[in-house]
């Protein structure tokens, strides 16, 4: 069967039934967890579909394996694949040591524009784990990718750069706040209103698609106010703009919710209960959380009586906050909306209440051209190459993510049964072995075979 390219028309992928997709295997144990992986993707699509569909895989190559072949660690031919196919996967890739490209991850992202990280993080039943209870944990992170610190703006302390970027703060700028100058590196943190707006414009369409209650906006605003402060605030105006008749704030939740206990409510009572130090505000400060009050009532005919709670609540939360909250009580938390830094840290974590990294799935996307590059979360791990011993779910449930943002949905839940009832059975790879009593130890390859017996 020869393959075909697949397409976006008026923002809506068309995927024909035999689909050219670049991958690459990645290094280190990256040719082992792919060839488990690529079989476990094969079977699941012959037996959801028989011989109707088909994927036709295009092997690419980027990293130390790349490097041995070309003498390049990202050739031009492999980033032109993933643009001309759209759709692809990877395994991990070697960081480059010395100058050049600092990630070669990043770099894909960042000339793809794939500014969506999406990190699904689900607990898989029987999975061991370090926490009581992992099976509250079911979100979907919306990382987002092009900015922050991973934009790479940074200079090195006593470089001739950065004692011009110092110069240029403190005599130019007046701040005042370099403690050590002299011995300072200096980075920059980009937050732009076009990159978090898209990012949570994207992260609410994936919440009302997939009828999750809620998105929480993680950020650390109440320090850094015009970046990551910013994003929070850009987040509400999406929310409230673009999706009204479907989205609740939670502060206008609370305000409904009161006229809803109490027809008679004023709007200074309405006020105090939204604001417990209200009495201790200024006249200003006042006037301004009652006008808050008056423009969340003038929902009341599409929101009031109830009608809210049947909405996409947005919330937001501080990002330390949330790293403990995820821990107490992950229920609270459906989709999350986040920069890259709280992004990294918050996927990672929650990566290790289901049973570690190497079970995360990842996904690279740019909803507006069909860009996306499914991914291993973790590293290449050089000392188990070639033992066929590493567990291969990450890969395996990113292959999974790739069929449903295909539309192929029963080649992605023939993926999800079959890794649930392997994990049931306690047939598990080294990492889950030795934190098991009774289990059987396989190994990658094998592992992969009992999730295609067990689909």
């Amino acid at each position: 069967m020869e393959g075909s390219k697949i397409t976006i028309i008026s923002g809506k992928l068309d995927v024909p039934k035999n689909p050219i997709i670049p991958f690459i295997q990645g290094d280190g144990i990256g040719p082992d967890i792919w060839s488990a992986s690529q079989k476990v993707f094969d079977a699941a699509v012959k037996k959801a579909y028989g011989t109707d569909r088909k994927i036709i895989w295009k092997e690419v190559y980027a990293g130390e394996d790349s490097y041995n072949r070309t003498g390049e660690w990202l050739p031009r031919e492999t980033v032109d694949a993933f643009k001309k196919y759209l759709v692809g996967i990877k395994g991990p890739l070697t960081t480059p040591v010395g100058g050049g490209i600092r990630s070669l991850n990043v770099a894909l992202r960042q000339i793809l524009d794939l500014y969506v990280c999406l990190r699904p993080v689900k607990y898989i039943t029987g999975s061991p784990s370090p926490v009581k209870k992992p099976e509250d944990v079911d979100i979907d992170i919306f990382r987002e990718n092009t900015e922050d610190i991973y934009a790479g703006i940074e200079w090195q302390m006593g470089s001739e750069e950065v004692k011009k970027v110092i110069r240029f703060i403190e005599q130019e700028m007046g701040v005042k706040k370099i403690r050590f100058p002299e011995s300072s590196g200096i980075g920059i943190k980009p937050i732009s209103e076009e990159g978090s707006k898209r990012l949570v414009r994207a992260a609410i369409k994936h919440a009302l698609k997939e009828n999750k209650p809620s998105v929480t906006l993680v950020h650390k605003g109440n320090i850094m106010k015009f970046t990551e402060g910013a994003f929070k605030n850009w987040g509400y105006e999406v929310a409230t703009a673009e999706f009204r008749d479907q989205t609740v704030t939670q502060r206008e939740s609370w305000i409904i919710d009161n006229h809803d206990k109490d027809n008679n409510i004023g709007i200074e009572k309405n006020a105090m209960l939204l604001e417990p130090g209200y009495k201790l505000m200024t006249n200003a400060q006042k006037e301004a959380i009652q006008q808050e009050v008056r423009k969340a009532l003038e929902l009341l005919p599409t929101h009031g009586n109830g009608k809210w709670k049947d909405k996409l609540l947005i919330k937001d939360a501080i990002a330390d906050i949330t790293l403990q909250q995820v821990l107490t009580r992950a229920r609270e938390f459906d989709v999350v909306a986040t920069m890259n830094l709280n992004g990294d840290y918050l996927s990672d974590a929650l990566a290790a209440q289901i049973g570690g990294i190497g079970t995360a799935p990842g996904a690279n996307i740019n909803y507006e051209t069909g860009h996306a590059i499914f991914e291993a979360t973790h590293g290449t791990a050089p000392k188990y190459a070639g033992l066929d011993k590493v567990n291969p779910s990450s890969v395996i449930l990113s292959g999974a993510m790739m069929f449903k943002y295909l539309g192929w949905e029963k080649a992605h839940d023939l993926i999800w049964s079959g890794i649930e009832k392997t994990v049931v059975q306690k047939k598990v790879t080294y990492d889950y072995h030795r934190m098991m009593e009774g289990a059987t130890l396989l190994s990658c390859s094998a592992f992969g075979n009992t999730i295609i017996e067990n689909m």
